[in-house]
């Protein structure tokens, strides 16, 4: 890596670490991109050498999100157990991380909104997180530890919901939700 490259990538990484502070705070909606440059320590001019529009920065922010949870909690694996207890530790990490799970929660709710430039990755998002859920809890019942009359799709659906309705209700009550307990009750219920 040559001193140049290796300085755009560490500067490129200062600003998705500013942006994600300053959607933390403000939601998608309400931040700027001369907020993110002034808290990135650059210019507005600089802030778009590397991202040209605030759509391109948004974008930025929840892809290194996902590649960082791919990675720290191996939710590539094959489908299977592993995967769901994977989505579960994942869980454990935001409750550690509540900056994260707000920013996340926000802009999933006002990516509801089909004009919202986060739209279609939660449409993505969602889809793909579903299909692995899905195809883990098909393995299940293939190998009969799923229990009889659960319908893995149905039980996709519900644990990416709980996943995400819990973050919601724990980021408004903290002291009487256990997000990662609900998660980890919820899944050994439906095993055989």
């Amino acid at each position: 890596m040559t001193g140049g490259y290796l300085k755009g990538r560490i500067r490129r990484e200062d600003i998705l670490t500013a942006a994600v502070a300053v959607y933390g705070e403000a939601g998608y909606h309400g931040s700027s991109l001369r907020e993110v440059a002034k808290r990135a320590g650059i210019t507005h001019a600089g802030l778009l050498y590397y991202f040209p529009t605030k759509e391109a920065l948004l974008a930025a922010v929840l892809e290194r999100r996902d590649a960082e949870d791919a990675e720290r909690e191996h939710l590539g694996a094959p489908p299977g157990l592993e995967v769901l207890r994977n989505l579960i530790a994942l869980a454990e990490y935001n409750v550690a991380h509540p900056g994260i799970v707000d920013l996340y929660s926000r802009l999933a709710a006002e990516a509801v909104a089909p004009d919202h430039p986060a739209h279609d990755y939660f449409v993505r998002h969602y889809r793909l997180v579903r299909t692995s859920a899905s195809e883990s809890f098909r393995v299940l019942a293939g190998r009969g530890e799923l229990r009889a009359g659960i319908d893995p799709r149905v039980a996709a659906t519900t644990f990416v919901a709980l996943m995400d309705g819990l973050q919601v209700q724990w980021l408004t009550t903290p002291d009487e939700v256990d997000l990662v307990a609900t998660l980890r009750r919820y899944l050994d219920s439906v095993l055989a």
